[in-house]
């Protein structure tokens, strides 16, 4: 419940504090008293958007803020668990302040939030209907969630919402499989070409490098080999070897005779021998190892080019050719798979959609359970209304399937007996459309708990007897809560339990939107100037009387 609204410095309002009962509180004033700014401040502090010049002319800033009273498990309390607030009920504080240059600061009980937390929490605390709300009514885009609102279908509509998804994604899935397939059957005879290709090469890792190092090997020992050889022979038995053991032999021959003279020369000869032996085994292995076969070179060439040609004509390096072939050969592989690998994904997708079926036939047969209960129970609010030869028909018939199921909703009205129905908008009248939003309000709104519901004229476009009767609904509706009603109606306000006028004030050429509680002869006052105009006479006063006694019989 709205307990209190604090208003600073917003548009004419400079000071402002209200304090606002359960039942049913009325405002009047005249037209442009300032009524709307009242609504317009509330709705600031809710997070709603309202004009941007709201600061009063002069002011640094403009402040508004609310006090409600929730109860225990009232549905703002997982808003306030969810934002991080410790939610117990009591006392909940909104502040909202609006500077000069337009920007704007949010507080939850002290504690700065966004706008975003501001509007959750006004859907759990307050609904407003203006005097152009009926707008939403004619829109028949809007009519399927108000039903589903009354259905309690929430959770219905969650699965198919869920399970259309699921269809979607399994769709999506078995489309790009299916384009996959049609991609690589286009280039099948191109793959079979290249992997037949790869794969009669079988190229390696590794192999590009180790064949030009080969390669250039075999090309050096061309150009050097000759001379290895050459070299080689001088080193053996025909060349040094031979002459170094040939002295070897004479200087032994001679040795005894030269009485140890020669004998150093003879070891040095013999280490020389061994030396040169070691010389002559490396230039041979050396030899060895470069001799080859011109075939050899001309084979390791052409496997060398073949790489590189293949390489370039897949533009990859050598190296990434073997992974080339094996991606191929998977494409291929994919390929092959073709239909069998489709039916899975097929399947899924007809599991998708008739899960979804399921649950949109059984949000359906909930909308028309509901359509059938939501008829009947406007048709009993009517009555009361003073429109009970009124026909309120909901319309739940087949649309394109898609995330919110397979319906589409219509709300019809008949003003007359005999007359067709047709769409609101049609067919009902000013007067008879605000009456029509009143008692689906009443319905719509039958079981939500802690709501505020906020009507600003809804008696627009009736009088009299019709206008008592709005009155006597609005007073019967906030007998379990709290409504607040803004009104042009006598009869309407003489049924409120709590009345404020609004009114202006000029000081010191200052205009300003002042509220004043009334109660006795303040508001015989105020219910005599509605009824008779500027000049409030004893026959008015007499008239205000008899209303505000008729409302304390019923």
């Amino acid at each position: 419940m709205l307990r209190a609204l604090d208003i600073r410095d917003m548009l004419i309002i400079d000071r402002l504090s209200l304090a606002f009962q359960p039942g049913l509180n009325v405002l009047t004033g005249e037209t442009g008293a300032g009524k709307s700014i009242l609504l317009d401040a509330l709705g600031f502090v809710l997070g709603w958007r309202v004009r941007a010049d709201v600061v009063r002319a002069g002011a640094a800033q403009g402040e508004v803020t609310a006090v409600f009273d929730l109860a225990p498990g009232h549905p703002a309390l997982a808003v306030l668990s969810e934002a991080g607030f410790e939610a117990e009920g009591g006392e909940l504080v909104l502040r909202r302040i609006v500077g000069a240059d337009g920007r704007k600061q949010a507080f939850v009980n002290d504690r700065r939030v966004s706008a975003e937390v501001l509007r959750t929490l006004s859907d759990r605390l307050v609904e407003l209907h203006g005097q152009h709300d009926d707008r939403g009514l004619l829109d028949a885009r809007g009519h399927r969630a108000l039903l589903d609102g009354f259905a309690g279908a929430g959770a219905a509509l969650a699965v198919v919402r869920a399970t259309w998804g699921a269809a979607r994604a399994a769709r999506g899935a078995l489309a790009g499989a299916e384009a996959e397939v049609a991609r690589l059957r286009a280039e099948e005879d191109w793959l079979t070409h290249a992997v037949a290709e790869l794969d009669k090469l079988a190229p390696e890792p590794g192999e590009e490098a180790a064949l030009d190092s080969r390669r250039r090997r075999m090309q050096a020992a061309a150009r050097i080999g000759a001379d290895i050889a050459r070299a080689h022979a001088a080193l053996g038995s025909d060349g040094a070897e031979g002459m170094i053991a040939g002295a070897i032999r004479r200087l032994d021959a001679v040795a005894a005779q030269a009485e140890g003279g020669l004998d150093e020369a003879i070891a040095a000869l013999g280490r020389a021998l061994e030396v040169l032996a070691e010389a002559e085994s490396g230039v041979a292995a050396v030899r060895d190892a470069m001799d080859h076969d011109p075939a050899t070179l001309e084979r390791v060439e052409e496997r060398l080019f073949a790489l590189r040609a293949l390489a370039r004509k897949h533009g990859v390096a050598p190296d990434a050719l073997a992974a080339l072939a094996q991606d191929l050969r998977g494409r291929l592989a994919r390929l092959s798979a073709g239909a069998a690998g489709l039916k899975p994904l097929a399947a899924a997708v007809d599991a998708a959609d008739l899960a979804w079926q399921g649950a949109a036939d059984t949000l359906s047969a909930m909308r028309h359970a509901a359509a059938a209960r939501l008829q009947m129970a406007v048709a009993a609010e009517l009555a009361p209304l003073k429109m009970e030869r009124a026909v309120f028909g909901i319309s739940v018939s087949p649309t394109d399937p898609g995330p919110e199921g397979q319906d589409e909703v219509a709300f019809t009205v008949a003003t007359n007996p005999g007359a067709p129905a047709g769409p609101l908008g049609r067919i009902a009248s000013g007067g008879e459309l605000s009456r029509f939003l009143l008692a689906l309000k009443v319905c719509l709104t039958a079981g939500e708990t802690g709501l505020s519901l906020i009507f600003d004229e809804i008696d627009r476009g009736v009088g009299g007897a019709t206008a008592a009767a709005v009155g006597r609904r609005l007073a019967q509706l906030a007998a379990g809560g709290q409504v607040l009603a803004v009104t042009h109606s006598p009869q309407v306000a003489a049924c409120g339990a709590h009345h404020w006028r609004v009114d202006k004030q000029v000081l010191a050429g200052m205009t300003t939107s002042r509220v004043v509680a009334l109660d006795g002869a303040g508001r015989v006052d105020e219910i005599a100037r509605m009824l008779a105009g500027d000049t409030v006479t004893e026959a008015a006063r007499a008239a205000a009387r008899a209303l505000l006694g008729d409302r304390a019989a019923a």
